[in-house]
Parts: structure tokens; C-alpha cells; sequence
């Protein structure tokens, strides 16, 4: 029989590796030669579905789409604002530095805080609206320097897709599940049918260069669906305040790949209020560490 903290060992272990793998996303919209924000997303949705419907058949016995029907309102809503979060991250990626991007993405908990005091009547501990007010100096520090037109459509795009990730996370609380891939998959779904109809109102074409449809499907496959189930799988034994802190390796490591391979670099900005705005959302979690949880409802 595994032990609990060999339990804890492998989840962290798999959290990390999800986070690893979430954090390629800028250094895979890079690699992008010719194709727009709806192609990729059509074409790495086609692949997130794909994986998605596999692992929960074969997890659960059951049809996804059965899965997705039993997540009910909650489920869709939180399907609709994944598709509006992946929009914004990949037009944010494309108009911003990858580093701008990351930094501002991890935003969302705190925003997901605010949203469900506002929508679902959660309490706030007074920590978390102190590490609002602190997140808030850093984006606002991150965007100082951001005078041109594309960038700051990048930064209010990245504020967007993590306003639509904190929307999902209110979602799955308001539908009392804890049990992301149907929603997700559902979400993989629904783009696929937006973007192709985006697509044919643009006349965007369907049909993308081989380098491009193999990088958009691959991160479907990889960076968001394997991310997902191994996050999905290591946070079931995992702390609250461990599963944030090991999940800032995405957006760490994020402009690490980009400067490696690809020599882009962050400004003095972005290194100071990101920063700030990670000081804030670790300092939360931490602060909440020993709080009892309260209970779900049946």
C-alpha cells in the first residue's frame, strides 16, 4: 500500500510537471508562422477534445458527453469562459512579451476571490483583500511602460484570459463540483464550433501550413489536455497552498523557455511587478494554509 506522503511526493511531483507543460504555451504560439488567433484555437482545441475524450472514457466508463450533460449550467458557463480565457492568452501571447503575458495570467486566484465574494456571497479573508490591493500595484507596475497600442491590447487581453480562468473556477464552485475535465472538454467542444464559424465569417481558411497545424494540435494535446489530467490527477492529494505555489512554475518558467530558444527578453517592468504580484498571491496562499476549508454541500 502507497503511504500518504508517498501520495503527497507523486502529486506534487505531477502538479509540477502540469505546470512544466502549461508554461509552454508562449514558446508554442512563437513557433506559429502564418496562422491567427482563431486557427490556433480551432486547431489546438481539435486536439484538447481529442485527449480529453479518451482519458475520461477510459476513466470513468462513461460517454464525456454524459459526463459534460451532468455538470449542467455551472459546467457550460465554465465551458464558455475557458473559450473566452484561451482566446485571450493566445492574443495576449501574440501582442505582448511572454513574460507580460504569464505574469498577468497569474492574477487569477485573486480575481477568482473577488468573483466569487461578488457572485456566490463567499467570504474574504482580509489577507486575500490586502494581496488584491498588492496584485493590483504589480499589474499596474507590469503596464507602466506599455505606451503602444498592440501592447496594451496584449496586457488587456492577458487581464481578460485570466478574468475568463477565474470565471471558470467560480463556476466549478457554484456547481459544487470539483471535477474539471468535462467542463474542459465541453470547452474544447464549443471552440471548436466558434472558431470554425469565426473562421468562415473572416475568411479565415481551415486548412493551415503543416508547421502550423502540428504546433496548434500538439499544444492541445500536450501543453493543455496532458497538463490538465496530470493536474487533475496530483491535486487530488495535494494541499490548497502547495498546489498554488507549485503552480507558479507555469508562469515562471514561461519567459525562460521564450529566452532560451528564442532570445526574448522581459523589461524592468514586468520583472518588478511581477514580482509583486506573485509576492501577493503566494503570501496569500500561505496565509490561508491553516484555515479549515468549509465544508461543500451535499
Amino acid at each position: 500500500m502507497t503511504s500518504p506522503a508517498s501520495r503527497d511526493v507523486t502529486g506534487m511531483a505531477l502538479v509540477f510537471v502540469a505546470g512544466v507543460l502549461w508554461s509552454t504555451v508562449g514558446l508554442g504560439i512563437r513557433m506559429i508562422d502564418e496562422a491567427v488567433v482563431w486557427q490556433i484555437l480551432l486547431y489546438r482545441s481539435l486536439g484538447l477534445a481529442l485527449l480529453l475524450y479518451i482519458v475520461i472514457r477510459l476513466r470513468s466508463g462513461t460517454g464525456p458527453l454524459a459526463a459534460a450533460r451532468r455538470a449542467g449550467l455551472p459546467g457550460l458557463v465554465g465551458a464558455l469562459a475557458l473559450v473566452a480565457a484561451y482566446t485571450g492568452a493566445i492574443y495576449a501571447i501574440q501582442h505582448t512579451s511572454v513574460a507580460n503575458a504569464m505574469l498577468l495570467f497569474a492574477s487569477s486566484p485573486l480575481l477568482a476571490a473577488f468573483l466569487a465574494r461578488v457572485l456566490l456571497g463567499e467570504r474574504v479573508r482580509g489577507a486575500t483583500w490586502v494581496a488584491m490591493a498588492v496584485g493590483g500595484c504589480g499589474i499596474a507596475v507590469m503596464v507602466w511602460d506599455k505606451s503602444g497600442t498592440s501592447a496594451w491590447g496584449g496586457n488587456l487581453a492577458a487581464l481578460g484570459s485570466a478574468l475568463g480562468f477565474a470565471s471558470f473556477t467560480v463556476a466549478l464552485r457554484w456547481g459544487r463540483s470539483g471535477e474539471m475535465m468535462p467542463a474542459v472538454f465541453l470547452s474544447g467542444l464549443l471552440a471548436v464550433g466558434i472558431t470554425t464559424l469565426m473562421c468562415l465569417a473572416t475568411g479565415l481558411p481551415l486548412v493551415l501550413t503543416p508547421n502550423d497545424a502540428s504546433v496548434a494540435l500538439g499544444m492541445g494535446v500536450i501543453q493543455v489536455g496532458a497538463g490538465l489530467v496530470l493536474y487533475t490527477i496530483g491535486s487530488k492529494t495535494v494541499p490548497a497552498v502547495e498546489l498554488t505555489i507549485l503552480s507558479m512554475a507555469e508562469v515562471l518558467l514561461g519567459p525562460v523557455w521564450v529566452w532560451l530558444f528564442l532570445g526574448e527578453t522581459a523589461t524592468f517592468y514586468t520583472l518588478a511587478g511581477g514580482a509583486i504580484l506573485l509576492a501577493a498571491i503566494i503570501g496569500n496562499a500561505l496565509s490561508g494554509a491553516r484555515r479549515k476549508p468549509p465544508p461543500i454541500a451535499p
